[in-house]
């Protein structure tokens, strides 16, 4: 079997340190500390790649090992060119050209130089290092720095040679290395050895010594601080430790040759022990070093590769080795140790021996009959007493195993192979006793020539194996089963094996054991006991023992009352003793009354006596320890009752060491649960404590009484500390509520007031004769308050004032106790003082690094003053909720607000402080850091307290403030901290003391991620290096040492991640410990992401440590057992890498921004060593034209690949006795909120209900099946802990991705466009959403995960249709279809996106509206990509209609086309879905469905989804729904800004059947479902809102968000009259119903539109309305609409005037727009566009205006041919006068009936003609400037792009590619909007020609005043005014005739003949203007001729 192997960790108290080894200089140490890191990576971390290193840099360092120690030399050369370095400079390794240095750093170069005798420029390099390293240090000088570092590099050499030794090859352990690494180490150091390696190592021994070389650096003033002496010492201590252990280690694998041998032997000689008679640890290895050399035990062992170790030996193979050794230990001169010299006499002798029973020993006989001889020398040596003093007695022995291991070879070896020997010391004592009897018997002295070589080794082997802190019970060996034994069921299950026969040596030692114990002589019966009782220290030794004594016993049927049979070393003979002394003693104890122990006993107790009994006590206490079964067996004895005994013997008249063994005892038994229960009964009944005072008694008694008159007086308090160890077992044990009932109030409370009032608060006032013991009381009950406080938890009932009856009276009920202490820590109590002054006391024993008595228990009790401290803030949460909710009157206040008070001793409000100054010893105080750590984390939760802590931080600069700082970043900066899985405490301490150091730094993390979320100043920012006495904005962050800059816990944070960036496998960190690495990534994300520390911050990490993109390239980080650590890590790495991207594209820092996108995006393999800023490597690719097979995976996919999706749910649970689901609801009821925000199951307190739901339960049945309740109990918290686990992997899971999103959503909208092309951009937006679909399609995708795709998803969709949109405006888009695809994304990767989108929809089910909202969002952008883009209409018609049905399809047709059918191919499952979103739940979620169905019915030709929508009633739904909205709508009109939820989704439903409406088909349907009637009942269109400018502008919303009330109003109303337009125009051609339903909406709104057709206002919105309003009146108000034959008079007559009085109005507004009054409105329309408006607005505003000219003109030219087809039955609408005043008569016509006349329609013919040459003429210009828009001006292209961007300065940011492109849009605008008020204009132009006609032919020809008609409109027959106007027209025919000649002339009509041949040719009816212009030239001549 293979040891352990030696434990090489050293906890000294500063290592180690973080350093840069590449920047640091000197060579006698930068080097050494590679050296070091790079044998520790080979050997102890076992680092893959690590041997060709260790090759490699042994190679170089070779020399250092071969003349080890050894300085570089001085030299006058040297000395010079040093000296000459302050004027004319040095070159200095690493760094280019000289560099002056200043004199005083040469000054001390030379001092260092003289003092260790060393080379001027190695000095000089010594010393730039420790300026370099200075940071580490703060306070030291950088000459003392330099001092540590001289000794660090000597400490490196000597551990590095140590180790390489170790992973030697051997006979005595392995470290299972390699072989490669085993060969080379092996091979190197025996070189090493062959060049005399012993010898040095020896001089170096003897010459190093710390008294020395203190003498020598106190001389040169070398030595700083105390901290600094310590670590000098413990550096220099360390160097000799470890080249000792070289040669330990070197003799356990294999032997030294003969003159190592003989120089060790020479070493040993001269070496003299420690004060105490101990050795010091050095020596101690060498003398294990020399016994190693000399033993052959090992070849008992019989390994596989014995024979191979059997040539190796010299012992074996060379005679003169053996006869060299031989002779130099047989030879007569005395070592200044002589036992030392016995103890190597003895090993060489049993080396001998068993060289003797070797065949190979036949050769050397001469030497092997000299073992006896030899082995009574070192019997008269004394090396028993030796080996216990001085070998036992050294502090390094019990740290190696293999010392241990060695000396118990050595004991048992002498016991095993010189029998003889042991028989004869056993016959001496024998003999000795009987001499020593009669000596006492006749009263004389005995003799003084005595030999105790027995007692002797009876002791060493009682204290050798007493202590066994490696738990290897190697003292199992001293133990064989004797037969009877072996039956028994308690040893069968220890043996392992069944009746399996033991080794011979095991056979004699247990022989021993039994024989010594045979008729045991009074002398050795101590001895003997204490043998025993370190034989019995183990569970397996200690059974034995119990065994032994049992047996050893008479048998039970004996009677006892004639004294005991046996043997006096067995429970029967002890346990009587201890009766008859109980008996004996119990007779002389006095009556309660009177003083007890004053009077001197009559029977007392003699000192022999006294150490036997208190020998026995120790031996049983041992046993009772480490074995539960003898505890029980013991206790249950019906005769031996040792409980009974021990408490009786305490109240008798018995000194206070055995009373306090026997509490001892007591306490052993305590540890079993059973008999604490009844041992608590016993003690109150037996009042060791007296906690019932008898009335009238004054004096205490009992324990109270010893301790206050005994023990003070004594100055010694054993008693009192046994006391408090049996209460700490019992209380651990149990606490019986009803402790003392009857007697008393029940509880524990008496104790507690006694351990509190009567042992804590007196102690540090107590006189004490061993100082040691002042810290050993306090530690004592400081542990039993703190067990008390740790398993208290605060119960309502608690807070009750509740009562017990006692002895027929009410007396207050005790508190549990733990409620009591809480109570006193929350108060500025006399226990919380105490403790606080203890910490005060400790830290500043702690800074004297000396040590003194009892240092270890004062480290202790400091431990539980924290500890309670720690456990009071994290309860005192609950325990003051409960007492406030329970109304009692105790005032308590919280611990944070105490710990803020004034301390007594130092008067000043230091304890914080104090508390966190134990950060500073974290190298030696581990545990003590820890709790400090853990108590500063609870107080950072309150900012009131944090600006306080940075107060009290900084207040004292120089001594505090550095301390603290450097405390917190030591911590942080600790390499021996390790993040262990499981807990392994007891058997590796270091591992333990590793992973405290550990949680010390996560709770130093989470202490700096709390105080960041608070407002600063906090103590996060003083600890991170950031101002906090200045804006923490102006921080300029350096490296340490750099301006004076501390090192601070950034700096720590930064190198703890940095480790092994450099390296292929990266951070270390985030394997080793990855919890860790998550926070420290936390708080950089943190720090990057406030706004005042973001500057510093990033700037500091971009410059300095180039941090991001070292570890981005990293990604993504894969931990196999820690899944939930590494998303999170990378979670908070990928958020900052966002905020770093938008930071840098902001600030224009291109070549960061690019470096960081070529990393994450790039799909080609990097070529290894082109880190340049620039595209070279995708340059290099893109020329050497790469297959797809060798590119690689774009970082960001490969991230994504790095979230798993899946995510196994822990099973549901199978219970049989719990009902399941109230289980589910005590699990809901036990959920919190944890510090992550993550609900998790509290599992402790879950636990603590089902355990007190099992105990409640009463009666047998209950108690029998009560395992099998806690059994499911325990199935029950494992699934807790499950569904806990899946709960943080999930949330991990989505903070990954969030994150991962929010990286993408950058990348693609923060960082300039420019930077990714936008062919690359379509192919990386394409492998991101097919990846993601792939990963959300598969079948165990968590749903949880669904929300955040579905939005990354909207937004790569978006960018998607973004960029091929960009594409195409840039000119890269193809012309006419092609068989590749469609910009630069092929067709079918699109198809494959739709289609993955579509499945995406689709399988989210019923649920998820929201979840789909975005989906819908995303197939509206995908769809948006076969939108053709807006085209110029150029007017160019010269193609047929033949041509463009022939015309090959385009890319967007077909895409189109492709997209269709893939959605078609979804069925009615899609349609389902999607229809049901629109029509119900969340708005977002209608609104984009609405969308969808919208765009999907735009492109569906053949109208499946029309047919659907009406088939399946969705429409009819949607339809009604319009009516429901009403009065939604209704409250939207109030004053108050409400919420506009139902105005857009009404404004979605309205685009919607205005899209349905387009078509024939759609519309009818709409009317069969009444939508128009559903429109006319809605009453919100009454509500128009008064356009009281000034009132609008109270209302406005200051944000500019909401809309006033009547942009509001303008919003219902203009969607509703685009629908009524679209349906008129549908179904006019087919239906009259349309216009029907159409006017009848007008009239029952006519109110409101007659109000809107009177308004003056002249805004966008009154424009828009009158042009749609106009449109509809001009299809649906004509007299032939309404069917009148259904329709009495009365309606008729009133559908008739509403119909007149729109036509009227109708009419007034041509007066406005065309006539006089045309000028003020253009004038009014410039100015209500503002100079910051784009043009787009004014572009509208025309386009709106004519197209109500238009309107107005097409209602007149409807009017004329409706009335009649022929000229002379028309109706007139215009006056028959062309000038704008007629004449007198004019002012006659009342100005009701005003008519306007039909000079209006000329005047507008000739604006709307002139208006037609200057539009064509700017859509010319447009046009031309569209086709040469490269070549065009930047004046020109800025004024272009001004037309879009309103504001001024809008267009000067906008990039150069961005301003051609929007140019190019612009362009297209204009030319687009000309075109269309070219169509309107020519429109105009036709009708007014079409109606002058009309009615000059009317006024000309027919009109006679004799004509039937007696009107001009048929609204106005009958009214006897207009019966003048036909007269006044007879006489006013002439002057129109004359008007419209003089009007109508050549030029004009030329022009009109122009205008057609420019547009009306190609565009409207050919030849019609000019037909009209004929007719109407016609007409006046006619009339004139």
């Amino acid at each position: 079997s293979i040891p352990r192997c030696l434990s090489i960790k050293r906890t000294i108290s500063m290592y180690i340190w973080q350093v840069a080894v590449r920047e640091s200089r000197g060579s006698l140490w930068g080097p050494l500390k590679e050296l070091w890191e790079t044998v520790e990576g080979a050997i102890w971390r076992r680092q893959p790649e690590s041997v060709h290193l260790l090759d490699l840099q042994l190679k170089k360092h070779k020399p250092y090992f071969l003349s080890l120690f050894k300085n570089p030399p001085k030299s006058t050369e040297q000395r010079e060119k040093v000296r000459k370095a302050s004027t004319e400079g040095i070159s200095i390794q690493g760094q280019q050209g000289a560099r002056l240095l200043p004199e005083q750093l040469l000054t001390e170069a030379f001092i260092l130089s003289d003092l260790f005798d060393l080379g001027e420029l190695a000095a000089l390099e010594l010393l730039l290092a420790g300026e370099h390293q200075q940071p580490h240090f703060p306070g030291l000088t950088r000459g003392l720095v330099a001092v540590l570092l001289y000794w660090d590099g000597k400490r490196c050499v000597a551990n590095s040679l140590r180790s390489l030794i170790l992973s030697r090859h051997g006979k005595t352990f392995t470290l299972d290395l390699g072989t490669d690494l085993v060969n080379l180490t092996t091979r190197f150091t025996d070189e090493l050895m062959a060049h005399g390696l012993t010898k040095q190592i020896l001089s170096l021994v003897s010459d190093v010594s710390v008294t020395r070389e203190f003498e020598r650096l106190q001389k040169e003033r070398g030595l700083g601080n105390e901290k600094h002496r310590k670590e000098v010492s413990d550096l220099i201590k360390e160097c000799r430790q470890s080249l000792a252990e070289c040669l330990f280690s070197w003799t356990c694998q294999s032997p030294l040759n003969i003159d190592d041998t003989l120089a060790l032997i020479g070493h040993l000689e001269t070496v003299t022990a420690e004060a105490d008679g101990s050795l010091d640890s050095v020596n101690l290895a060498l003398v294990m070093a020399l016994l190693y050399c000399l033993d052959v035990s090992f070849l008992e062992q019989g390994t596989e590769d014995r024979e191979d170790l059997l040539q190796a030996i010299p012992l074996l193979t060379e005679r003169q080795y053996v006869a060299a050794v031989h002779s130099r230990l047989v030879d007569g001169h005395v070592w200044k140790l002589p036992g030392l010299q016995a103890v190597v006499r003895l090993s060489w002798a049993l080396s001998l021996r068993v060289l003797s029973q070797l065949p190979q020993g036949a050769a050397l006989v001469e030497f092997t009959e000299a073992d006896e001889a030899l082995a009574d020398q070192a019997l008269l040596g004394g090396v028993f007493l030796f080996l216990t003093e001085g070998i036992l007695g050294s502090e390094g022995f019990r740290q190696e195993e293999f010392y241990t291991r060695r000396l118990h070879a050595l004991i048992t070896d002498f016991l095993a192979l010189m029998p003889m020997k042991v028989k004869q010391l056993r016959n001496r004592a024998d003999e000795d006793a009987r001499l020593i009897h009669m000596a006492l018997q006749m009263g004389s002295e005995p003799p003084s020539s005595l030999r105790k070589d027995l007692e002797h080794l009876m002791i060493l082997i009682g204290e050798f194996y007493w202590k066994d802190p490696f738990g290897l019970e190697l003292s199992l060996d001293f133990w064989c089963p004797s037969e009877s034994l072996q039956h028994t069921s308690l040893t069968g299950s220890f043996l392992g094996v069944a009746l399996q026969r033991p080794p011979h040596k095991q056979v004699v030692l247990s022989k021993f054991v039994r024989q010594m114990g045979d008729l045991l002589p009074a002398p050795l019966y101590i001895p003997y006991l204490r043998m025993l009782k370190g034989l019995a220290c183990g569970p397996q030794c200690s059974h034995y023992c119990f065994s032994l004594l049992k047996s050893n016993g008479a048998p039970h049927g004996e009677n006892l009352q004639g004294g005991v049979s046996g043997s006096p070393v067995s429970w029967e003979h002890l346990f009587h003793s201890l009766m008859l002394y109980h008996e004996n003693l119990r007779k002389d104890v006095p009556s309660a009354d009177s003083a007890q122990y004053r009077h001197p006993p009559i029977r007392g107790i003699t000192p022999r006596e006294l150490d036997g009994l208190t020998a026995f006590m120790q031996l049983l206490t041992t046993i009772a320890t480490w074995s539960e079964t003898a505890r029980l067996a013991l206790c249950e004895h019906p005769q031996w009752t040792p409980v009974v005994v021990m408490l009786g013997l305490l109240q008798c008249s018995v000194p206070p060491v055995l009373k306090a063994q026997l509490l001892h005892t007591l306490a052993a038994f305590a540890k079993s649960p059973e008999i604490a229960a009844s041992l608590w009964q016993s003690l109150e009944y037996t009042q060791v404590l007296q906690t019932v005072k008898a009335p009238g008694q004054r004096q205490a008694a009992g324990i109270e009484m010893e301790l206050n008159e005994i023990e003070s007086s004594c100055e010694e308090y054993p008693l009192t500390r046994a006391f408090c160890q049996l209460i700490s077992t019992l209380v651990e044990s149990s606490l019986p509520v009803n402790l003392g009932a009857g007697l008393r109030a029940p509880g524990f409370e008496p104790y507690l007031a006694f351990l509190r009032d009567a042992i804590f608060l007196p102690f540090p006032t107590r006189a004490y004769r061993r100082p040691a013991e002042k810290w050993e009381v306090a530690e004592a009950v400081l542990e039993v308050f703190h067990k008390l406080l740790r398993g208290y938890e605060p119960q309502p009932a608690d807070f009750l004032l509740e009562t017990v009856e006692l002895q027929g009276e009410l007396v207050p009920a005790h508190k549990p106790p733990g409620h009591s202490l809480m109570y006193h820590l929350l108060n500025d109590s006399p226990l919380l003082s105490l403790c606080l002054s203890l910490l005060e006391e400790g830290v500043r024993q702690l800074d004297t690094y000396a040590p003194f008595p009892g240092k270890k228990q004062l480290e202790s009790a400091v431990l539980h003053c924290l500890s309670l401290l720690d456990l009071a803030l994290q309860k005192e949460v609950v325990f003051m909720e409960l007492l406030r909710e329970s109304q009692s009157s105790v005032l308590v206040s919280p611990l944070e607000q105490l710990l803020q008070g004034v301390s007594a001793q130092s008067r000043r409000a230091d304890h914080i402080i104090n508390i966190a100054r134990y950060l500073y010893h974290s190298s030696s105080n581990p545990e003590a850091a820890f709790l400090s750590a853990k108590i500063l984390r609870h107080m950072a939760r309150y900012p009131n307290i944090q600006s306080r802590l940075v107060g009290d931080f900084t207040h004292d600069p120089q001594a505090v403030s550095e301390k603290l700082l450097a405390g917190f970043v030591e911590c942080l900066d600790n390499e021996e901290a390790q993040e262990e899985a499981e807990k392994t405490d007891g058997k590796y301490p270091e591992k333990r003391v590793a992973r405290i150091r550990h949680e010390t730094q996560i709770h130093i993390l989470n202490l700096l991620i709390t105080s960041l979320e608070l407002k600063g100043p906090n103590l996060a920012l003083y600890l991170l290096g950031y101002e906090v006495k200045k804006p923490v904005s102006s921080t300029n962050l350096q490296d340490p040492g750099v301006l004076g800059c501390p090192r601070s816990c950034l700096h720590a944070i930064l190198s703890l991640l940095q480790r092994g960036t450099e390296r292929r496998s990266g951070p270390l960190l985030t394997q080793q410990a990855p919890h860790l690495a998550q926070l420290c990534y936390q708080v950089i994300y943190q720090l990057c992401a406030c706004s005042d520390t973001s500057g510093p911050t990033m700037r500091y990490l971009r410059t300095s440590q180039d941090f991001l993109f070292s570890h981005l390239k990293h990604l993504p980080f894969i931990l196999a057992g820690n899944e939930i650590a590494a998303l999170n890590q990378m979670s908070w790495l990928m958020k900052t890498a966002a905020i770093e991207l938008r930071v840098t594209s902001l600030n224009r820092q291109r070549s960061h921004t690019q470096r960081l996108l070529n990393l994450l995006l790039d799909d080609q393999p990097h070529i290894i060593g082109s880190t340049s800023l620039s595209d070279h490597s995708r340059s290099v690719s893109g020329f050497l034209h790469f297959d797809t097979v060798s590119k690689v995976r774009r970082k960001l996919l490969s991230v994504l690949d790095a979230i798993d999706f899946s995510q196994e749910v822990p099973d549901t649970l199978q219970l049989d006795f719990f009902e399941r689901a109230q289980i589910e609801q005590v699990i809901s009821n036990c959920e919190h909120v944890n510090e992550q925000g993550h609900t998790v199951c509290n599992v402790k307190l879950l636990h603590r209900v089902l355990v007190a739901e099992v105990n409640a339960l009463q009666g047998m049945a209950a108690i029998g099946q009560r395992p099998l309740l806690m059994e499911e109990v325990n199935s029950i918290l494992q699934q807790v802990v499950e569904r806990n686990r899946v709960r943080r992997c999930l949330s991990a899971k989505r903070h990954a991705l969030q994150s991962w999103r929010s990286l993408v959503e950058t990348i693609l909208t923060a960082c300039p466009a420019e930077l990714i092309p936008a062919d690359q951009r379509q192919l990386i937006i394409r492998d991101l959403l097919l990846d993601l679909h792939d990963k959300v399609l598969a079948e165990d995708a968590a749903v949880e995960l669904m929300a955040i795709v579905a939005g990354a998803v909207f937004t790569l969709t978006a960018h998607l249709s973004q960029s091929v949109l960009s594409e195409q405006q840039q000119g890269a888009g193809l012309e006419g279809g092609s068989s590749s695809g469609f910009a630069s994304i092929a067709n079918s990767a699109l198809h494959l996106i739709l289609r993955k989108l579509l499945n995406f929809i689709l399988c989210t089910g019923g649920g998820f509206q929201r979840l789909r909202a975005h989906l819908y969002g995303s197939l509206l952008y995908y769809l948006q990509i076969a939108q053709k883009p807006e085209e110029p209409d150029t007017l160019q018609t010269g193609v047929c209609m033949w041509e463009r049905l022939t015309a090959p399809e385009d890319g967007f047709s077909k895409l189109q086309r492709e997209n269709l059918a893939i959605i078609e191919s979804y069925g009615t499952a899609l349609m389902e879905v999607v229809c049901r979103d629109a029509c119900d739940g969340h708005e977002i979620g209608r609104m984009l469905a609405l969308a969808v169905l919208d765009r999907v019915l735009s492109i569906d030709r053949q109208s499946q989804w029309l047919v659907y929508l009406c088939n399946s009633g969705y429409l009819r739904v949607l339809v009604e729904s319009v009516n429901q909205d009403d009065s939604a709508l209704q409250a939207l009109l109030l004053p108050q800004p409400p919420l506009l939820k139902p105005l857009y989704i009404y404004e979605s439903k309205m685009a919607l059947l205005t899209r349905v409406a387009k078509s024939a088909q759609g519309a009818v349907e709409l009317l069969s479902c009444g939508l128009v009637s559903q429109l006319a009942e809605c009453q919100v269109f009454h509500m128009l809102p008064e356009n009281d400018s000034l009132r609008v502008l109270g209302q406005r919303d200051p944000s500019g968000f909401i809309p006033s009330p009547l942009e509001r109003y303008r919003h219902i109303l203009l969607p509703t009259l685009r629908l009524l337009q679209v349906i008129l125009t549908s179904t006019t051609t087919q239906h009259q119903q349309g216009a029907a339903q159409v006017l009848q909406w007008v009239i029952v709104h006519s109110d409101t539109i007659q109000s809107i057709l009177r308004s003056q206002d002249v805004s966008m919105g009154s424009l828009q309305e009158l042009s749609l309003l106009t449109a509809i009146i001009s299809k649906a108000a004509l007299p032939g609409v309404l069917d009148l034959g259904q329709i009495n008079s009365a309606a008729q007559l009133e559908f008739q005037g509403h119909i007149g009085r729109f036509q009227r109005q109708c009419l007034s507004l041509l007066v406005r727009l065309a006539g006089t009054e045309r000028a003020r409105y253009l004038k009014q329309i410039e100015e209500s566009v503002s100079p910051g408006d784009a043009a787009e607005k004014r572009e509208e505003m025309e386009v709106a205006m004519q197209q109500i000219c238009a309107n107005v003109m097409e209602y007149c030219q409807t009017l004329l041919l409706q009335s009649s087809s022929q000229a002379q039955f028309t109706v007139c609408l215009f006056m028959q006068w062309l000038s704008s005043l007629p004449g007198p008569h004019y002012v006659a016509v009342p100005s009701v009936s005003r008519v306007p006349s039909l000079g209006l329609v000329l005047l507008l013919l000739k604006n709307s003609t002139a208006s037609f040459f200057h539009y064509h003429d700017t859509h010319t210009q447009s046009l031309a400037k569209l086709e040469r828009l490269e070549q065009l001006a930047p004046e020109e292209l800025r004024e272009l792009c001004q037309g879009l961007v309103s504001g001024t300065g809008g267009v000067e940011k906008i990039p150069s590619v961005q301003r051609s492109v929007m140019a190019k849009r612009r362009l297209v605008q204009l030319v687009n909007n000309r075109a269309k008020l070219l169509a309107l204009c020519s429109y105009i132009i036709e009708t007014c020609l079409f109606v002058i006609w009309r009615h000059l032919e009317y006024y000309l020809l027919y009109c006679t005043p004799s004509d039937p008609k007696d009107s001009l409109l048929p609204e106005y027959r009958g009214e006897s005014a207009l019966r003048g106007w036909v007269w006044v027209g007879v006489c006013v025919c002439a002057q129109l005739q004359n008007d419209v000649a003089s009007s109508f002339t050549e030029p004009f009509q030329r022009k009109l003949l122009e205008v057609e041949a420019l547009y009306s040719k190609a565009h409207s009816h050919h030849t019609f203007i000019q037909a009209l212009t004929r007719r109407i030239r016609g007409l006046v001549r006619h009339a004139k001729s």
